[in-house]
């Protein structure tokens, strides 16, 4: 994560979790360390793909991370696995809800009707790896060594690259009844222009959520079943004139898939699995939290004035097209700015 330090991070993950969590659970609680600090850690956690003895040595090292988290003392790694468990997927989602209200705040066209897509991707249960895996059961011919996976289910805004709501589950298994509740959820954090899905979504229950509930437009190709069978409604419509040139977006949900999993972790480690939700909604939490930061970097990063910037912008566009004098005259305007 060269991009965004584990401090600015750290510092963003603490400002979220104030705003959703209060800083004690109850009145009798040992008041040393506050639910926000874990839940900040917590996502670090996420952040870095620490285990939680890595994350007690880390926090033990980082004098700084510890000052920016405001921790008197180290939590031990069972304090933490016991917050974990503690944790409810209500509070998640407020979290998460936050970090969308912080990220819609902050564009321009606040405003405007979100693209929305749905998918769904599989994360591994634990920290092995799928070449070790395939190697094992082709040169063992042994069954692989787990029939199920967690399957995570997210909405993400496709023009600004974010989780919107998001649920797991345990898979295989088929999503297309879960469409309707991660819409909802996404449609309260805000609203929703059009969403587009793959085949596996593909009902006219679907449709009709989407389309009546929501007042948003549903793309969602109808390629379940044999092309021999009668199809009616919006399912009928999708496949006389599917909107192709609308549909190329949700592509896009799979960068956001690449992202998380290159950029923060592949895996939703954990024996039980409750735990292993939990570690997929806050592996999406976390991403939440790294786009947010990433964006305010971004934002401080230019420091040119407007005029500059202008002209610079002029430059490009009059380069290997313009004409000769035009050429001539702009790099007089930029002549000044500092290398």
């Amino acid at each position: 994560m060269a991009e965004v330090g584990l401090l600015p991070f750290a510092r963003i993950a603490l400002q979220v979790s104030r705003a959703v969590l209060p800083r004690y659970r109850s009145r009798f609680s040992k008041r040393q360390f506050t639910q926000p600090q874990l839940l900040a850690i917590l996502c670090l956690m996420r952040y870095e793909d620490w285990t939680f003895r890595e994350a007690e040595v880390r926090l033990s090292e980082h004098r700084e991370l510890r000052q920016v988290l405001g921790l008197v003392s180290v939590p031990d790694f069972t304090t933490l696995y016991r917050f974990l468990q503690r944790l409810d997927d209500q509070t998640i989602d407020r979290a998460v809800g936050e970090t969308v209200r912080r990220l819609r705040g902050s564009l321009r066209h606040g405003k405007k009707r979100a693209r929305v897509a749905v998918d769904a991707t599989g994360l591994a249960q634990g920290a092995v790896s799928t070449f070790f895996v395939r190697r094992m059961h082709h040169h063992g011919q042994k069954p692989l060594p787990w029939r199920h996976w967690l399957k995570w289910v997210v909405a993400v805004d496709l023009d600004q690259q974010f989780v919107l709501s998001q649920l797991a589950r345990r898979g295989p298994w088929n999503d297309c009844a879960n469409l309707p509740a991660v819409v909802e959820a996404a449609s309260q954090q805000t609203r929703i222009g059009v969403v587009l899905a793959d085949a596996e979504f593909d009902s006219e229950r679907n449709h009709t959520y989407i389309r009546q509930r929501l007042g948003a437009q549903s793309v969602i190709p109808a390629k379940r079943g044999k092309k021999t069978w009668r199809v009616h409604g919006v399912r009928a419509e999708m496949r006389r004139a599917f909107p192709q040139r609308i549909y190329r977006r949700r592509a896009l949900i799979e960068s956001l898939f690449s992202s998380v999993k290159r950029k923060l972790s592949a895996r939703a480690p954990g024996r039980s699995l409750p735990t292993q939700m939990r570690q997929a909604l806050l592996l999406g939490l976390s991403f939440n939290l790294y786009r947010l930061k990433h964006r305010r970097l971004s934002q401080r990063m230019s420091t040119e004035p407007p005029c500059l910037k202008k002209s610079r912008i002029q430059v490009q566009g009059t380069r290997g097209h313009g004409r000769l004098s035009d050429l001539n005259e702009v790099p007089i305007r930029v002549a000044h700015v500092a290398p």
